[in-house]
């Protein structure tokens, strides 16, 4: 069976992007400019089951020894950061249960701790993901069973003020939610990026943009972000200007297996994200790290590899800088689950992500709803597995032919880093305040 491979090879020069086009930041890691994140705790399939997933063999990081924390990637659960504020199943509050309600000052102390404890090394470059997910900072998206914050919140106005017309009681209460949240998480996000300055920092799930009709209307889904939802992102510009990554989430319900509504879903969240992140710095456009499972929801069934090229693949050909793959403490629960998720790692998966990262450029499609994936023909480039002290190695040998670099370059086109323009990206520019990240590069390697 041919190998379908991904990438973009050094000396194929796409041409730049449009001026008007901010650079991007530069890679988390040197000539990475797309890369693969494991973050799922997976230290158990080692340890307990004897069973090594070998995620470096296929150029997946992952913290050491396979935990959830770590130099890598270090993620925030709610009862993990500070005192944040939420009600529990059962209706309790935890915390004061509303974010008006809950001591700022007593919650960033122990948010600030908690950071040190989780994050000892002031120096850390990794990404830094908040997952709080009990309530939303837009009053009108807590809808369903997140109604009891704006029950909750009329109710306190309500009884301050018993003879407050119910209109006056709802535009009090929702100002009062939604200062207090913004308060909350701006906060937050300042603090950990003092602590920790280096660090990707941002929350999960956002930007949302709320595609979900494929469940009530399968046969006319588009996928696109109802119009309302752009505006209400645009909203929450006071976040995204405060965060220094984006997190979106393209997780797969079990009913788009190998539908043609995955593409869909998939590249209207990640289009949104992308639209997020160019507008909200002036210099240039924040990195977005998609978060995907290696298994549809809330099931144990493997990503088929066509819905592998439909997050995977569609998240880089629109540019992001990389892909989360998220697992829960499910995957080592057993060695029969170790040894599923190591078969798929070997197979379908590892050798996507071999092809995905073989990328040497920042490449993104000129037309975003073209359809075009950055795949390498695969009877020009093969996959070889070699052996190296620390254990197997898998690369990519091959060599462009005329018409693959003609089409890809009429398909996509390279996005500069920041401090580098030009053409081809070539020529350096002057920078007034480079990220700690830069380092010198020669101007051959500009675009990589």
């Amino acid at each position: 069976k041919p190998v379908l491979v991904f990438g973009v090879v050094v000396g194929v020069k796409l041409q730049s992007q449009d001026s008007q086009m901010k650079p991007a930041q530069v890679p988390l890691r040197p000539h990475w400019p797309f890369v693969v994140i494991w973050n799922a705790p997976t230290e158990s399939c080692h340890i307990q089951f004897k069973v090594d997933l070998d995620l470096s063999a296929f150029k997946i990081v992952a913290n050491l020894n396979e935990t959830l924390n770590g130099p890598n990637i270090t993620i925030f659960y709610h009862r993990h950061l500070g005192y944040y504020p939420y009600y529990s199943n059962s209706g309790l509050p935890i915390n004061g249960g509303l974010p008006q309600n809950q001591s700022i000052f007593k919650h960033l102390n122990k948010a600030r701790a908690d950071i040190d404890k989780l994050i000892p090394h002031k120096d850390f470059r990794g990404l830094g993901v908040i997952d709080w997910e009990n309530w939303r900072p837009l009053w009108v998206r807590n809808w369903g069973t997140k109604d009891i914050y704006r029950n909750k919140s009329k109710e306190q106005i309500r009884k301050l003020h018993p003879n407050w017309p119910e209109s006056r009681v709802e535009k009090e209460a929702k100002e009062s939610f939604e200062m207090a949240g913004q308060t909350f998480i701006n906060l937050t996000l300042a603090m950990a990026k003092g602590r920790r300055p280096d660090g990707l920092w941002g929350f999960y799930l956002f930007p949302e943009c709320y595609n979900y009709e494929y469940k009530q209307h399968p046969q006319q889904y588009t996928g696109k972000c109802p119009n309302l939802e752009h505006l209400r992102n645009d909203h929450l510009m006071w976040l995204w200007k405060e965060s220094t990554a984006l997190y979106p989430s393209i997780y797969l319900d079990y009913e788009l297996k190998s539908s043609p509504n995955t593409v869909k879903f998939v590249h209207y969240r990640v289009k949104e994200a992308m639209r997020i992140a160019s507008i909200s710095r002036m210099d240039y456009t924040l990195p977005v790290f998609v978060y995907a499972r290696p298994f549809y929801a809330y099931t144990f069934v493997v990503l088929s590899e066509g819905d592998l090229v439909h997050t995977i693949g569609e998240s880089a050909a629109l540019g992001v800088s990389g892909v989360v793959l998220w697992g829960s403490s499910e995957y080592a629960q057993s060695q029969r689950n170790c040894l599923t998720l190591k078969k798929y790692i070997d197979g379908p998966l590892g050798h996507y992500v071999i092809n995905v990262t073989y990328a040497n450029g920042r490449c993104i499609r000129k037309r975003l709803d073209s359809g075009a994936y950055l795949h390498l023909n695969p009877r020009s480039f093969h996959i070889h597995h070699k052996l190296v002290p620390r254990g197997p190695q898998l690369y990519v040998s091959g060599q462009l032919n005329n018409h693959d670099i003609l089409d890809m370059k009429y398909k996509f086109t390279c996005q500069c880093y920041q401090g580098w323009t030009g053409v081809h990206c070539e020529m350096p520019r002057a920078m007034p305040r480079p990220p700690p990240l830069i380092s010198a590069r020669r101007p051959s390697a500009s675009y990589l």
